[in-house]
């Protein structure tokens, strides 16, 4: 199940991604299982801390290493999820544009 989708900008890059307002997640460690487009995934699943800051939700430690070993820039894109088989685990997928 989708959290959400969004295309990255700079501000996202260097303090953290801002999670879009719809995204459904409480302040916590969220293990998860990052993956390139084409379905290749990083070596180890990385746990994301997800907090509050001006209000807004954002996945701090842990996605600074997801956006380096990416080489994400901005304008690509990542799709936050949960998948249940067996578990609920989450994952990302990321989708280098330029």
């Amino acid at each position: 199940m989708e959290i959400f989708t969004k295309q990255l900008n700079s501000i996202d890059l260097e303090r953290g991604l801002v999670l879009p307002r719809d995204a459904n997640l409480e302040h916590r460690e969220l293990p998860t299982i990052v993956e390139s487009s084409a379905g290749t995934p990083l070596p180890d699943p990385v746990t994301i801390h997800c907090s509050t800051r001006s209000g807004k939700l954002v996945f701090t430690r842990g996605w600074h290493d997801i956006a380096r070993h990416a080489g994400l820039k901005s304008g690509d894109i990542v799709t936050f999820y949960r998948e249940v088989n067996g578990g609920a685990q989450y994952k990302m997928r990321v989708r280098n544009v330029g």
